[in-house]
């Protein structure tokens, strides 16, 4: 009995350990975190060396000041934006004539501030244009293609700018060189804007062109600074870190709409803001080691970028910036004083930075272009007192559904904490609206999610 008993017990034993570790290999072999395939191949196809190439050349232009040489074909912002555009073009030789570039310019009079003459103020622009003729929606990444002295009217000596800001126009160039091969529903655009030193000028005669041309824009990522891993006075080194600034409120968000956001308790949810919740949660889905930080200001204290054209224009737009920024490489003249060495050049960049920085934004911007519209008339249901939520809403106007996630977060969470899919058009959840907030995005067959949309009061 005894030596049957242990027989009879080893063979369960074995079954119990050969069905756990069954099961164990179904739980590993599950994706917890749902990569599309194409994106994650994209993002793994930033190169240091095409960065590092891209970088070498844009340093060498000697200075990229907004008022210094336009007819030289070796030096100045002139010879600058005639070879950002050749290279523009070279990429679009891959996307089957989907992918146009050129320099979109005006001719911009002293202004008694920071342009003492006239010039040809021009942005470089590359439009991959989206394949569903029905899908409005457009999706910008920018960077600002010139840089300065420590004197902003200095148009003669060198300012290589390699991090202020080559980094974010480098970044812009590689996102354009690996997405260009891809097709997608929406339209991207790649901008290397002009006189962000002058005073944003580039970036507010694009923003004012698009609002009165009516783009639909959604997003803008706006990169500035964000290539060195290193700060002065804390001498912290970290490339593990990234930040997004984003804005809490729009100018738009006036009258009714201003006091429907109060009674709601929405002042943290604005579209700059959502947009930033968004670039969090897909950035690190797609690139490892590297935590995406959410700044609560739209941009550094009291100082500005080009995204605040676009915010100032009622665009959802957000900055992406290096977590330790160094005071000595910005806005200085290449010297070395007191045993420091002062200027911006590309000895400081750290490109393996710069590689996973590139890589937040093109996974963003394929993600939101591949992605269905939002979707339409997003309601919660108020007509009676429940400790339930029922959301109902209509389907996106373009792109092709397969369903729905309710994103749902305590009111003091800065990020969206419960994702839960439907593929009905409402969703009756046992949580109280007192006590959370919910949004509402569209997602296909691929994992690609819109924006997601926050509630209006439905009765």
């Amino acid at each position: 009995m005894k030596n049957y008993n242990i027989k009879t017990n080893t063979k369960k034993l074995g079954c119990f350990f050969i069905g756990m570790m069954a099961i164990a290999t179904n739980v590993f072999s599950q994706q917890i975190i749902k990569k599309d395939v194409e994106i994650d191949a994209m993002v793994k196809e930033i190169n240091v060396d095409s960065l590092r190439q891209n970088m070498t050349k844009l340093v060498s232009f000697g200075t990229r000041s907004t008022l210094s040489n336009q007819s030289s074909n070796t030096k100045g912002i002139g010879a600058t934006r005639a070879w950002i555009l050749s290279r523009f073009n070279e990429y679009a030789k891959s996307s089957n004539g989907r992918l146009t570039a050129f320099i979109d310019t005006i001719t911009y009079k002293a202004d008694g501030k920071r342009v003492n003459r006239p010039i040809i103020l021009g942005n470089v622009v590359a439009t991959l244009k989206g394949t569903d003729p029905n899908d409005k929606r457009v999706f910008v990444i920018s960077g600002h293609l010139d840089s300065r002295r420590s004197n902003e009217m200095d148009s003669v000596g060198d300012a290589p700018g390699a991090n202020d800001d080559g980094s974010g126009t480098i970044a812009v160039m590689e996102c354009a060189r690996v997405m260009s091969k891809h097709s997608f529903p929406a339209t991207i655009i790649f901008v290397t804007v002009s006189g962000e030193e002058q005073g944003l000028l580039g970036a507010y005669f694009m923003a004012s062109k698009a609002k009165k041309e009516n783009w639909k824009i959604e997003a803008v990522l706006n990169n500035d600074i964000m290539g060195s891993n290193n700060s002065n006075e804390t001498n912290i080194i970290d490339n593990t870190r990234l930040r997004i600034f984003s804005e809490g409120l729009s100018v738009t968000d006036t009258g009714k709409t201003a006091t429907q956001i109060r009674n709601l308790g929405l002042e943290n949810d604005g579209r700059s803001r959502q947009l930033a919740r968004y670039i969090k949660e897909v950035g690190e889905r797609y690139v490892e080691n590297l935590q995406l930080m959410m700044i609560y200001r739209n941009d550094r204290f009291l100082r500005g970028g080009d995204h605040s054209a676009f915010v100032e224009n009622g665009f959802a737009a957000v900055r992406i910036t290096e977590m330790n920024e160094n005071y000595t490489r910005q806005h200085q003249d290449i010297r070395v004083e007191n045993g420091i060495n002062y200027g911006d050049v590309i000895e400081h960049i750290d490109f393996e930075y710069l590689r996973k920085n590139s890589g937040i934004n093109l996974a963003n911007l394929a993600n939101l272009a591949k992605a269905p519209a939002i979707p339409e008339e997003v309601k919660i249901d108020v007509k009676k007192l429940t400790n339930s939520t029922y959301l109902y809403w209509k389907a996106p106007k373009t792109g092709i559904v397969k369903g729905y996630y309710i994103l749902m977060r305590e009111t003091t969470s800065p990020v969206w904490q419960k994702k839960l899919y439907t593929e009905s058009l409402d969703m009756s959840l046992p949580f109280s609206k007192d006590n959370y907030f919910f949004a509402v995005q569209a997602v296909n067959e691929t994992g690609n999610e819109s924006l997601p949309v926050m509630p209006a009061v439905g009765r």
